[in-house]
């Protein structure tokens, strides 16, 4: 039987200079049009030109016989991922959150296009060590970190995952009518939404929150927990105040929607991969089966 060599999945993003050449009919317009923002063509050119080498020399440190698909992060959620993939991804820290919630267990490398740039939290490598990293993700040596990832389930058994944190709200961000529960507390609320976050989303939107609300987060990536916490929560004689923030372990936080259509469920900043979340809908969020092996050296 014939053994199959490794796959590795290269996934990226647009650059400055794609969104351009879809934007615009001609360069010429393009040059125009950012000129007259202050922005220069040429300075968007280099740019790409350096991702364009970065991703060359990823592919580069790909051995000849190796299978290697290359795919754009709108294009992700289509593709069907193997078990044994090795999934580069080329970019920021965001892109790993983007594709995290699709896989199943594949390794992750993530390559750092403009150390220095990027806080390189979940971009680990840098491509001079793309070569090696690769290697030894496709030969299982490569040492992982498995990062806790949320979902939010319905009671229709729809479902949604993310590494960073999950909100549910009103798709405006503006007032958000719902029934809070957790671990025998219950209180009909009326605030901003809430969002359920892991260790990994703790330094992002979570720790603005948190500062503004004087909460103290108590997650790391690998631990089993999250934490929810409540924008601005309005009191009144038929909404409360007081369950607005709690550790998800082994009880999830349960959200009866009172929001008309726009009620809302997304993930990791993605409101365009959203649940919709009207009145009557049941949203429970807890600790995800699925853990995001992500490599780390």
């Amino acid at each position: 039987m014939a053994v199959l060599t490794p796959r590795i999945v290269i996934v990226r993003r647009e650059t400055d200079l794609d969104r351009v050449r879809a934007t615009h009919a001609s360069m010429a317009t393009a040059r125009f049009v950012l000129e007259r923002r202050g922005l220069s063509l040429e300075a968007v050119e280099a740019e790409h030109a350096a991702f364009t080498e970065v991703l060359r020399r990823v592919r580069a440190a790909i051995p000849a016989d190796w299978r290697q698909a290359m795919l754009m992060r709108a294009e992700v959620e289509r593709f069907v991922f193997g078990p044994e993939d090795v999934v580069v991804a080329v970019g920021q820290d965001g892109l790993v959150a983007n594709v995290a919630k699709y896989l199943t267990g594949q390794t992750v490398v993530g390559i750092d296009p403009r150390p220095g740039r990027n806080a390189g939290v979940l971009v680990r490598f840098r491509v001079e060590a793309a070569k090696e990293a690769i290697a030894a993700a496709a030969a299982g040596r490569l040492t992982l970190e498995a990062r806790t990832m949320a979902e939010a389930r319905l009671e229709s058994g729809e479902r949604l995952t993310a590494l960073n944190e999950i909100y549910l709200g009103h798709r405006t961000h503006q007032s958000a009518r719902y029934r809070i529960a957790f671990e025998g507390a219950s209180e009909r609320q009326s605030s901003s939404g809430l969002i359920v976050a892991t260790g990994t989303g703790a330094t992002g939107w979570a720790s603005s929150i948190a500062r503004a609300t004087g909460r103290r987060l108590d997650l790391a990536p690998t631990d089993p927990k999250l934490q929810f916490l409540v924008r601005e929560a309005w009191a009144s004689p038929s909404t409360g105040a007081d369950l607005v923030a709690g550790t998800v372990t082994r009880a999830p936080v349960t959200i009866t929607s009172e929001m008309d259509e726009e009620g809302t469920i997304f993930a990791d900043g993605i409101e365009s991969d959203r649940l919709a979340f009207p009145w009557g809908r049941i949203a429970t969020v807890a600790v995800a089966e699925q853990r995001l092996m992500l490599g780390v050296g």
